[in-house]
């Protein structure tokens, strides 16, 4: 019996040492699979940012590229060209500019290529456009020589620009952009929104504020790429900013200012509500709080709410 049992226990301790090294592999093979998705993972997340920061750079060229199309354009009118090519090629900016979606390498790779023809289009238009001033220089020269005397010239020139100058004055005025129907709302933990009236806000109420507003029509106005800011001043006109939440600082009137939000959009003249928010993460101080919208470096609008 004794001899039977001393036989049995080498088997046992067999079957443990058969257990321990299946479930050390097991270990292993979780840990390498563990490993592996982590790596894919991060491989994916590094993917994602890339794409995020092309797609960020690829929107400053298209923005850029629009600027500079809308220069020629006015530029070739002005001296009297064919402006449809380029006219095209600005509404594809647009186009593709207020698509604002997340775009794929491939898709980056495609529209780099096609900026890349728009700039050569605008390299064209500049030796178009040098043409164009020499022949309405040559065009000028002729017409002085009719003039009678020089003394008459200079009188007219220099009354022209006094119109001129004038007329670029009125011109500036005009195409300042203007907020209208700007609301103040206040929105709690739960997502319910409250919009500014007679009664003031709570700070229990006041989880984000949120402005909106629309550009009122200006047909003055160019098209194109405009710079927004909203700035909350506090009770004792403070402004209120967190540059770990997108704030940062701008410039009026030769003055840096702190800005609460911002936001970079394309000016077309549509009136499609801008609507901006910032979550300050601390009470607000009781009393009047006055929120200012400015576009580029000049203020368009205000409006006041009140916290007890």
């Amino acid at each position: 019996m004794s001899s039977e049992y001393s036989k049995e226990e080498p088997k046992k301790d067999q079957g443990k040492n058969i257990i321990i090294i299946v479930l050390a592999l097991l270990v292993i093979i979780s840990g390498i699979k563990l490993y592996t998705d982590y790596v894919d993972r991060t491989k994916k997340t590094e993917e994602i940012l890339l794409l995020s920061t092309e797609n960020n750079e690829l929107n400053k060229r298209l923005d850029s590229v629009y600027y500079q199309l809308e220069l020629r354009i006015q530029e070739v009118e002005k001296l009297g060209g064919e402006i449809s090519s380029l006219e095209e090629a600005r509404n594809q900016l647009l186009a593709e500019r207020n698509a604002g979606k997340q775009r794929n390498a491939n898709e980056i790779a495609a529209l780099n290529a096609k900026i890349n023809q728009f700039n050569a289009m605008i390299t064209e238009k500049d030796q178009e456009i040098l043409e164009l001033r020499a022949m309405n220089q040559q065009l000028f020269s002729e017409n002085q020589d009719l003039k009678t005397t020089q003394a008459e010239i200079e009188e007219e020139v220099a009354q022209l620009n006094i119109q001129k100058e004038d007329l670029q004055a009125k011109v500036n005025v005009a195409s300042r952009l203007r907020a209208e129907n700007i609301s103040i709302s206040a929105i709690n933990r739960r997502g319910k929104e409250r919009e500014e009236t007679t009664k003031d806000f709570k700070n229990r109420q006041i989880e984000r504020i949120k402005v909106s507003f629309n550009l009122a029509d200006n047909k003055v106005a160019l098209n194109g790429p405009r710079n927004v800011y909203v700035q909350i001043l506090d009770s004792n006109g403070q402004p209120i900013f967190d540059v770990a939440k997108g704030s940062g600082t701008f410039m009026v009137d030769g003055v840096e200012e702190f800005f609460t939000v911002k936001q970079d959009i394309i000016f077309n003249n549509s009136g499609e509500e801008l609507s901006f928010y910032y979550e300050k993460g601390s009470d607000y101080t009781s009393g009047d709080h006055e929120v200012k919208i400015f576009v580029d470096n000049y203020q368009v609008g205000s409006k006041v709410f009140t916290v007890k």
